[in-house]
């Protein structure tokens, strides 16, 4: 597009250089698109500036690097210099006083970092403006455009933006949206600080595989240490502390313990991970599920006190625990909890655009951001080469895709499919899922076995078709982005146990015809068959990898897994 007839409007967000690197692309207030790099790059939660994800939002419209007004970035970097005086009153007391000078010139160091990486994305973007986003305002707005809601409260919570871990906001018009801060909770007390934390203890990536240990959690007793999490993270009438006595006020450095003896000593020895799962590692999982589920439904009653609304956006990485979800949902404080499809880090790079945006004083509003999942590349016409999977054949079907697939899924195949765009967010939405019958005896162990080569008791979630969820589950909202964890009826624990997970709970999905006509055709179609709408969707993926992004990605996904068949873009792959 000429500098003559380009928009007038362009506007680049981004998430890039600290981990989930993403980005997202406005043009006058319409979303062109968003994507996660590791589905292109193949590097999970890669930290990477997003170079191919930059490269296709472009592509899609006809614009090139000199085409973009202004650069937004998911982060402030004066705003980390705000903790160095604040990190002097840790000189004060016995407990934090040897951290207090490295956390402050932590702080400084990520600071100046900060400010260099915007120095270079101006070299990158030569007619851009590049403007820094407070962190929490990029994930409430992410977080609340999305929803498409009029006004709501707005609560997010993480392990840390610039000082930020928590915030409570207001937000109005989606349309053109705005939200403002109420009330916050800086670092040290973090509840992704604390979560993290443990997840390391326990053996497992920080960062990566919080999610396993909300699946031990049900899997252990939480009575055990549940006095221990009381006193580590206290409640207070505003939000929460975290006692520096079990977990010690982060710095920025490596090489610093993120919980101390005490903890250790009262709890259990570090895990390594490949070391055997014992009762006190399921009973240490379970106690801090337990503990962050409490401090979520504390935190929401505070946000519906100061806010006084009925409706509620939830966003940041520990809204990614559908558990703790799900207990706000339960605790009927809101009317409706909303939870984006990219509530982590990666959807910053949607608010910070949005920020941009609205800031600049353009008169238009947001378009294509609301209740939009489905928003990276397509292939829709693959030229498939297969000649680097020796072994693998494809043959093209007809118009009966929906129906051939749902008859192959009741007779037990495990299906990968690759179809329209790139689902934005943590969650394979049946773009580029695992599907497979809840109905097939030893299902999930073979899943976990076989195809996703994970641990044994990590369960699978549900999709549903929206108009039957309440003969199966009793979360009594819709819930489309596989973000919420809701109980099951009695008919589901007799017809369909396998999705129930060891807390009496389901991870659930519910799909229209509006969201995804492919996803809900074939899922009536396996109720006609089976008489039950409900397929297991897990992501298009193994441990350790990204979610499929590309074609080569799946096929290599189907050549090296116990998938036993491939639906790409219509095409019937299998080995």
């Amino acid at each position: 597009m000429g500098a003559n007839t380009r928009s007038p409007a362009v506007v680049l967000g981004l998430c890039s250089f600290t981990h989930d690197s993403a980005a997202a692309l406005l043009a006058d207030g319409e979303l062109v698109g968003f994507v996660e790099e590791e589905r292109l790059s193949q590097r999970k939660h890669t930290k990477d500036y997003p170079r191919q994800a930059i490269d296709w939002l472009l592509s899609e419209a006809g614009l090139t690097a000199h085409d973009v007004d202004t650069v937004a970035y998911n982060f402030q970097p004066l705003r980390y210099l705000a903790e160095v005086p604040a990190a002097a009153r840790l000189a004060l007391a016995t407990g934090t006083r040897d951290r207090a000078l490295h956390r402050a010139s932590g702080f400084a160091k990520v600071a100046y970092r900060t400010q260099k990486r915007l120095q270079d994305l101006g070299r990158r973007f030569p007619n851009a403006r590049v403007r820094p986003v407070q962190h929490h305002r990029a994930h409430q707005l992410a977080a609340f455009a999305s929803s498409g809601w009029s006004e709501s409260a707005v609560l997010v919570v993480d392990s840390l933006g610039e000082r930020q871990t928590t915030t409570i906001a207001r937000g109005l018009d989606a349309n053109r949206p705005t939200t403002r801060t109420l009330e916050a909770i800086n670092d040290p007390a973090s509840l992704g600080y604390v979560y993290g934390a443990v997840t390391e203890h326990l053996g497992w990536r920080r960062g990566d595989e919080e999610g396993t240990v909300m699946a031990l959690a049900a899997l252990g007793d939480p009575a055990r240490f549940h006095s221990l999490f009381a006193r580590a993270v206290r409640t207070t009438q505003t939000g929460f502390f975290v006692d520096p006595s079990y977990f010690p006020p982060r710095v920025l450095h490596g090489g610093f313990a993120r919980m101390t003896r005490r903890f250790v000593d009262d709890t259990c020895p570090r895990r390594q991970p490949d070391e055997p799962l014992q009762d006190v590692h399921r009973d240490l999982a379970a106690a801090l599920q337990a503990r962050t589920e409490e401090v979520m439904v504390h935190l929401a009653r505070r946000a519906q006190l100061v806010t006084g609304s009925r409706r509620l956006c939830l966003g940041g990485g520990v809204a990614t625990n559908c558990v703790s979800v799900g207990r706000i949902i339960e605790a009927d404080v809101f009317d409706e909890v909303f939870v984006p499809p990219a509530p982590g880090d990666a959807g910053t790079a949607i608010g910070a655009a949005i920020a941009a945006h609205c800031d600049s004083g353009n008169s238009k509003g947001i378009a294509g951001v609301t209740r939009s999942c489905y928003l990276g590349p397509t292939y829709p016409d693959p030229a498939l080469d297969l000649s680097p999977w020796p072994g693998l054949t494809q043959k093209i079907l007809g118009t009966e895709t929906a129906e051939f697939l749902a008859d192959q899924l009741a007779h037990g195949v495990i299906v990968g499919l690759f179809q329209g765009a790139v689902e934005a967010g943590p969650r394979a939405l049946g773009n580029r899922s695992i599907l497979a019958s809840p109905l097939e005896p030893g299902v999930v162990e073979r899943l976990n076995a076989t195809v996703k080569f994970r641990e044994p008791f990590r369960p699978f979630a549900p999709m549903v078709v929206a108009e039957r969820a309440k003969e199966f589950f009793t979360l009594g909202q819709e819930a489309p982005f596989m973000s919420m964890a809701s109980p099951v009826t009695e008919a589901t624990r007799q017809r369909i146990p396998a999705i129930v997970h060891a807390n009496g709970t389901a991870r659930l999905q519910t799909v229209t015809e509006w969201q995804n006509p492919f996803m809900h055709e074939v899922l009536t179609a396996f109720g006609r068959i089976t008489g039950t709408p409900v397929l297991i969707n897990t992501s298009l993926n193994v441990k350790g990898k990204p979610i499929c992004g590309t074609p080569d990605m799946a096929l290599d996904c189907l050549a090296n897994s116990g998938l036993d068949a491939l639906l790409l873009e219509g095409r019937w792959i299998t080995k």
